[in-house]
């Protein structure tokens, strides 16, 4: 007689040893649970104990009038930045004024003898305002770019303790745009240098060449 299969379509418990039927042990691993219908996993938690700052830019952006660099500790770091510059220049104008050459020329006609003196600057004066100028460039280059950019802070500015930083994400803006932000200073010089008076009433302390770069100063904490 064949043996017929229990009512119900049903079978018996399968036997532990057999993949096909075995249930996970007590304990044992679970698998994650699937990801969301829209896609990709949720955030992972903000670290036990703590909470998630916000992101960095629209921190700076939200600070308040009096955690921007006030103007006067600006126009202080901008001449200690233009220290180097003049005593380059000085050096130079000085070594062409006492190298000067002077000519002159007689001029005879039949009613008059007259003679015209003139100065003119030698050899090695034109040679010391050459290097004089290149000088100033690798500085301006170095300062305002590669130390400005990579740190935030020119020469000037981290001896007042400040720096620039972008106001989108709180950081350096690097060499391009430092030099960029630069040249950005001619706007403010164009209308009767008005921009570099924009910090004592603007609420983020910026001048135009700030608010076309989005950048603001900040103190070094």
């Amino acid at each position: 007689m064949t043996d017929q299969p229990p009512p119900g379509g049903s079978y018996p418990p399968s036997d532990p040893g057999f993949s096909g039927g075995q249930e996970p042990p007590s304990g044992g691993y679970e698998p994650p649970p699937p990801p969301p219908p829209g896609g990709g996993y949720p955030p992972p938690p903000p670290p036990s104990g703590g909470y998630a700052p916000p992101p960095p830019g629209p921190a700076v952006r939200a600070l308040p009038t009096e955690s921007y660099t006030p103007w006067l500790t600006r126009v202080l770091a901008a001449l200690i930045d233009n220290v180097p510059l003049a005593i380059v220049y000085t050096i130079a104008w000085v070594i062409a004024l006492v190298t000067q050459q002077s000519s002159c020329v007689a001029n005879i006609s039949q009613y008059d003898v007259s003679q015209y003196c003139y100065s003119q600057d030698s050899v090695i004066g034109l040679f010391a305002q050459g290097l004089a100028w290149l000088a100033i460039l690798v500085y301006g280059i170095w300062n305002f770019g590669f130390r400005q950019g990579t740190t935030g802070s020119s020469l000037g500015k981290s001896v007042m303790k400040i720096k620039v930083v972008s106001e989108n994400t709180g950081q350096p803006i690097g060499f391009g745009l430092s030099i960029v932000r630069q040249l950005a200073h001619i706007v403010d010089a164009l209308i009767c240098y008005i921009g570099f008076l924009f910090p004592l009433w603007d609420a983020k302390r910026q001048t135009l060449a700030d608010k076309i770069m989005t950048t603001v100063v900040l103190p070094i904490a």
